[in-house]
C-alpha cells in the first residue's frame, strides 16, 4: 500500500503495473487495443494505489472534460424531466457527468450566458432541450467548435445534429383513429403558444381535420395543466357547436377534460371521445382509461447522447425522429349520430344523464 500525503499519479500506476504511461491512459479511457492481461495489471495497480484521475488536470491538458452540459427549457414537466434523467444515466454509463442548467426567463441573453458558462467549464459537448423557438435560435447561434446536439421539434439546419419524438406522426395517429371512428367535429385543447411541441400538434390537427373535411376548427388554449384542460372543456360545453371528440395536447389537460365532461353529465366515450398525448403515468387509471400517445423519453435521452458521441468523434451530423406509439384505451369510441338541428329546433342532443 502506498503511503504519503500526495495523491498517486498515473506515472506511479504505470511503474507498479510495469507498463507505459500511455498504456495506463488507454486503460483509463477504455481503449479496445489493450490486452486483457495488461488491463488486469493496470486495474490492480490502480486499486492498490487508490488512484483517482485528476479531472481538472485532464481538462487543462486536453481542453475538454468528461462533463456534458445540458440546457433545458423547463424541468417541471414530466417529458423534459424524463429526458434529462435518461441523458444523465446514459452519460454516466459512458464515463461522463452532467452539468445541468434550466432557463428561467427564456431569453436569448440567458441562453447565451448558459452556453458561455458551459464553454468556460470546458465541457466535452452540450445537449440543448429547446422547447421554444427563442431557446432553439439562441442555441443554434452557439459557436460551431462546441459540439451541440439539439433535442427539439423545431426546424434545425441539416448540418446540426438533432433528435426528437415525431410529434407530427403521433398527432396524425390520433386524428386517424378519431376519423376512422366517424368523428368530424374534433376540438383541440392546445398547449402554450410558444411551445414547439404544442405548435406541431396544433398544426397537424388543423391539417388532418381539413383533409377529412371536418367541422370548422374549434381550438381553445391551455398551459399543459389539468386545470387549463378543465376550464377549456367547460367553455367548449357552453358553445352551440359542441364537439363529438376532444384531442388534448397532453394527458394532464385531457384529465381536466374528463372531469369537466363528468360534471356536465356527459359520458365518455358515449357522448364525447377524449384523447391525450404523452401516456403520463396514471393515464391508464383515469375514468375511463385514457387513449393517448406514448413517448419513450428514455430512448430519446439515449439517442441524444448517441448523437453527441458521434459529434465528439467528428462524424457527420445526423437528425433522428423517434416513433411514438398510439395507445388505444376506453376513452375513445364511435361517433354518435346526431339528430338534424332543423328537426330539434336548432338544439343538439342532450347527453345521457345531463339535466
Amino acid at each position: 500500500m502506498r503511503t504519503g500525503s500526495k495523491p498517486p499519479t498515473a506515472a506511479e500506476v504505470a511503474a507498479l503495473a510495469g507498463v507505459s504511461h500511455q498504456t495506463v491512459s488507454r486503460v483509463l479511457n477504455g481503449h479496445p487495443s489493450v490486452a486483457p492481461a495488461t488491463r488486469a495489471k493496470v486495474d490492480a495497480a490502480i486499486a492498490a494505489l487508490q488512484y483517482r484521475r485528476n479531472s481538472a488536470a485532464r481538462a487543462l491538458a486536453t481542453g475538454t472534460s468528461r462533463v456534458v452540459g445540458v440546457l433545458v427549457s423547463s424541468t417541471t414537466l414530466s417529458g423534459p424531466a424524463n429526458s434529462l434523467l435518461a441523458i444523465e444515466q446514459t452519460a454516466r454509463d459512458q464515463g461522463y457527468w452532467v452539468s445541468m442548467a434550466s432557463l428561467r426567463d427564456q431569453t436569448p441573453a440567458e441562453v447565451a450566458a448558459v452556453l458561455s458558462q458551459f464553454a468556460d467549464q470546458q465541457v466535452a459537448g452540450v445537449i440543448a432541450i429547446a422547447q421554444t423557438q427563442v431557446a432553439l435560435d439562441a442555441a443554434l447561434a452557439t459557436p460551431s467548435d462546441l459540439p451541440l446536439v439539439l433535442l427539439t421539434s423545431g426546424e434545425v439546419p441539416p448540418d446540426r445534429p438533432a433528435v426528437d419524438i415525431d410529434q407530427r406522426q403521433g398527432t396524425t395517429a390520433v386524428m386517424d383513429l378519431l376519423i376512422r371512428l366517424g368523428h368530424r367535429h374534433i376540438a383541440h385543447l392546445a398547449g402554450p403558444a410558444d411551445d414547439l411541441h404544442a405548435q406541431v400538434r396544433l398544426a397537424t390537427w388543423q391539417a388532418e381535420l381539413a383533409r377529412a373535411g371536418g367541422a370548422p376548427e374549434v381550438c381553445l388554449p391551455g398551459d399543459w395543466s389539468a386545470a387549463s384542460g378543465y376550464r377549456a372543456t367547460r367553455a367548449l360545453l357552453d358553445r352551440p357547436d359542441r364537439p363529438s371528440a376532444i384531442f388534448a395536447a397532453n394527458d394532464r389537460m385531457a384529465l381536466g377534460a374528463l372531469r369537466a365532461l363528468h360534471e356536465a353529465g356527459w359520458t365518455v366515450p358515449g357522448d364525447c371521445s377524449v384523447v391525450g398525448f404523452d401516456d403520463l403515468e396514471g393515464s391508464d387509471c383515469a375514468v375511463p382509461p385514457l387513449t393517448t400517445v406514448r413517448q419513450d423519453h428514455t430512448s430519446l435521452g439515449v439517442a441524444a447522447m448517441g448523437l453527441l458521441a458521434e459529434a465528439l468523434s467528428g462524424a457527420p451530423a445526423r437528425q433522428r425522429r423517434l416513433t411514438p406509439a398510439l395507445v388505444v384505451r376506453a376513452s375513445t369510441g364511435p361517433a354518435q349520430v346526431q339528430p338534424d338541428r332543423t328537426e330539434t329546433g336548432g338544439g343538439r342532443r342532450r347527453p345521457a344523464g345531463r339535466h
